[in-house]
């Protein structure tokens, strides 16, 4: 992973999925842009540049773009939580993205399938094998208790509660979890050619539990994908 030793960008959506990172850092000093803070320091040896976007993937989309021109980044890594789409991984689980999808996306009107940008040639935006492979080494290492897996994710702004909506985005997308940033940073970083990866861990089924399972297991979720963020970095 030579290639890697450079500057990481870690964006995640809420406070609790980017806090233990932050606090970790050394030497850090905070820029204020576009009515985010982003924490530039290191983070055991390496330069790291991290920050809470905002929910949603407009946010999502402009804080990625701000790490790669201002912060000049060499990767991307989204860290955060989404709702589970295969009834095979339960709450705390983590997924590894290996492309994202806008669910939301529909040009249908135009000819498009759905999910597809309009006059994009890509319809899912990949993440960087290399990464995805160490990510899965150092998951089984620092999160010994939960399971690990690779797939498709989907984004859209809405968060996803309902078993129909959910039914709906599986039978169309198939794909492993739904959250409401990824597929934006995974397509800012796909159009300046910068290596990406998803992080996401469990914190509901996406389906009529979700509000009542959502504030019990929101923290458990974010401390497994902050576990292996920062266990990521460390071996890169």
């Amino acid at each position: 992973m030579e290639d890697y030793m450079k500057r990481i960008g870690v964006i995640g959506a809420m406070e609790p999925e980017i806090r233990k990172l932050q606090e970790s850092m050394q030497d850090v000093r905070i820029v204020h842009k576009a009515s985010t803070e982003f924490y530039e320091g290191t983070l055991d040896g390496h330069p790291v540049v991290a920050a809470r976007s905002g929910i949603g993937k407009v946010n999502a989309a402009v804080c990625a773009q701000i790490m790669i021109d201002l912060f000049q980044v060499d990767l991307l890594l989204n860290t955060g939580i989404a709702g589970s789409l295969d009834p095979q991984i339960n709450i705390g689980d983590i997924v590894l993205s290996t492309d994202l999808v806008h669910h939301d996306m529909n040009a249908v009107g135009f000819g498009y399938a759905r999910g597809q940008i309009p006059q994009m040639e890509a319809f899912s935006f990949a993440a960087d094998p290399a990464l995805i492979e160490l990510a899965e080494q150092v998951c089984r290492r620092v999160n010994p208790d939960i399971q690990v897996f690779r797939g498709r994710i989907l984004s859209g702004d809405q968060f996803v509660s309902d078993q129909a909506v959910k039914d709906d985005i599986k039978k169309t997308f198939g794909g492993l979890a739904v959250e409401m940033e990824g597929a934006s940073i995974a397509q800012t970083a796909f159009i300046n050619g910068v290596p990406f990866l998803g992080i996401r861990a469990i914190s509901d089924k996406a389906d009529g539990s979700a509000v009542m399972d959502y504030p019990a297991f929101e923290a458990k979720a974010a401390m497994h994908s902050s576990n292996l963020t920062m266990g990521l970095i460390g071996q890169l």
